[in-house]
C-alpha cells in the first residue's frame, strides 16, 4: 500500500528561523539593544523558561523578576519588540511556501510561548501560511508527548503516516517517529535547505 503525504509539519527555532532556540532570539536582541549583559539575562530567563513553554505563567508574569534578576529595568515593549526580531530563514520559508503552492498542507508544531509565536504570525501575515500551528504554551504538553501531535492530526485531517514533521533536535523526533510520522532532522548548523528539498522529494513530496 502506498502512503500519500499530504501535510508537512515545521518546528519553528532552528529551522524556520536563523537562530537555534528562541531564548537566544530572545536575548540576542534584547541584550543588544539594552546593554544587559547577556549571561545575567540568559540566566534570568532560563528560570522561567519551562514554566512560559508550557504555559503555566506568561511573559507579563514574570518580566519583573527577570529583570531584576538581570539588574535592570526594562520596559516590557522591549521584549514584544525581540519576537518580531527573530531572524527568519529566508531559505526555509520559500520552502514553505514552495510546498503550500504544491496543494500540501503546512503545519507549525513548537515548543514555544503563546505570545512570542502569535506576535511572530501576525507580524508576518503567516495565518494563510500555515494550515496548523501548535504551541506547546496553549497545549500544555511539549514534544515529549503525543497530544500536540495528536492535535495537529486532528486539524488537519491527517493519519501520521501521511505526514513528515522536520525538527533540529533529534530527541523531538522520538514522539513522532513512534507514532508513524516520517521524521527528518534538520541540522540547524549546515541549514543545507537544498539538501531538505531532496530528502522531502524522496518522500514523495512533489513540485519541489
Amino acid at each position: 500500500m502506498i502512503i500519500m503525504i499530504k501535510a508537512i509539519l515545521f518546528d519553528f527555532d532552528g529551522v524556520l528561523t536563523l537562530h537555534e532556540t528562541g531564548s537566544q532570539s530572545v536575548c540576542d536582541y534584547i541584550c543588544s539593544v539594552t546593554g544587559t549583559e547577556k549571561e545575567l539575562f540568559r540566566r534570568a530567563y532560563k528560570k522561567h523558561n519551562s514554566d512560559l513553554l508550557t504555559g503555566k505563567v506568561k511573559h507579563e508574569d514574570v518580566w519583573a523578576d527577570i529583570c531584576a534578576a538581570a539588574g535592570r529595568d526594562m520596559d516590557v515593549d522591549i521584549l514584544y519588540k525581540s519576537f518580531i526580531n527573530t531572524p527568519i530563514n529566508p531559505g526555509m520559508l520559500r520552502l514553505v511556501r514552495d510546498i503550500k503552492q504544491s496543494k500540501y498542507k503546512v503545519g507549525m508544531i513548537t515548543d514555544n510561548k503563546s505570545d512570542r509565536i502569535r506576535s511572530i504570525i501576525d507580524y508576518h501575515n503567516w495565518k494563510a501560511l500555515f494550515d496548523a500551528i501548535l504551541v506547546s504554551a496553549e497545549v500544555g504538553v511539549c514534544k515529549d508527548k503525543p497530544q500536540i501531535f495528536q492535535k495537529v492530526f486532528q486539524t488537519l485531517e491527517a493519519a501520521p503516516e501521511e505526514c513528515v514533521f522536520i525538527d533540529n533536535t533529534q530527541k523531538n523526533l522520538t514522539v513522532p517517529d513512534r507514532m508513524g510520522v516520517a521524521t527528518v532532522f534538520f541540522d540547524f548548523a549546515k541549514n543545507d535547505v537544498p539538501g531538505l528539498r531532496d530528502t522531502l522529494s524522496l518522500l514523495g513530496v512533489e513540485g519541489l
